[in-house]
């Protein structure tokens, strides 16, 4: 079994933590945009009739829920997280949702993913890449449980080109978006959010990353302002 490191437990415990009141403040937090950034990667997806697709990461379970309203009913969809109480929340969304039949949800971390090789069309991770401690260990999971010729979706916060709107984007996220997020939940863990999208990679150099674990025909695309971004990366077909 994955023994996550000590900076991964604690990112862990702080997920769990926040779990009950996550959706909320995403939601008030992004002026709910975060929706709109799910549906646009999620679009980015492959599938097939009666294949399968992955959520790493999923927290509880949007994107998951997102990929099932966009595919046909032959397509089921895996989630996956390392916190339990995250895990928790998503089975009691997905269980009141259209789509219960459709998805399941399991409790594991990116960097050793429970399923053997090929085994699915697609692999999503939204807002999670960044707290992957070994990067690159972990999008080689995503890579190895792909089919060949299986689409990898990432979308992640980023830092926005333009000087003008930084500078706002950087106030409101260093400043204001902790002091609310701590009105709400832990002021640590909302802390946290910015700085760890400060230390995450250019998208250039998370491209490179992809690249260098195996992905192919890498490419990204800015959203909003460059608040985030969608990469998308394939596994080479036989």
């Amino acid at each position: 079994m994955y023994k996550l490191s000590e900076k991964g437990e604690r990112i862990r415990e702080m997920f769990s933590d926040i779990a009950p009141r996550y959706d909320f403040l995403n939601r008030l937090l992004s002026l709910g945009i975060d929706r709109r950034w799910r549906r646009v990667a999620v679009r980015l997806a492959k599938w097939s009739d009666g294949g399968k697709v992955l959520d790493v990461a999923t927290g509880t379970g949007d994107v998951a829920l997102e990929i099932a309203r966009q595919t046909p009913p032959s397509v089921s969809i895996v989630g996956i997280d390392f916190s339990e109480g995250m895990v928790a929340l998503g089975r009691e969304k997905v269980a009141h949702s259209p789509y219960a039949g459709r998805i399941t949800m399991e409790i594991a971390p990116c960097e050793a993913i429970p399923f053997p090789d090929g085994t699915f069309d697609s692999v999503t991770i939204a807002f999670g890449i960044r707290n992957v401690v070994d990067r690159a260990r972990g999008l080689s999971e995503m890579l190895r449980i792909l089919k060949p010729g299986g689409r990898a979706v990432i979308l992640e916060f980023s830092t926005p080109r333009s000087l003008l709107f930084k500078k706002i984007y950087y106030f409101y996220f260093l400043r204001v978006l902790p002091v609310i997020g701590g009105l709400f939940s832990r002021f640590s863990a909302y802390k946290y959010l910015p700085d760890s999208v400060l230390e995450f990679p250019t998208q250039g150099e998370f491209q490179s990353l992809m690249e260098s674990v195996g992905f192919r025909n890498t490419a990204y695309r800015d959203l909003t302002f460059g608040i985030a971004t969608v990469y998308t990366g394939e596994k080479t077909a036989k």
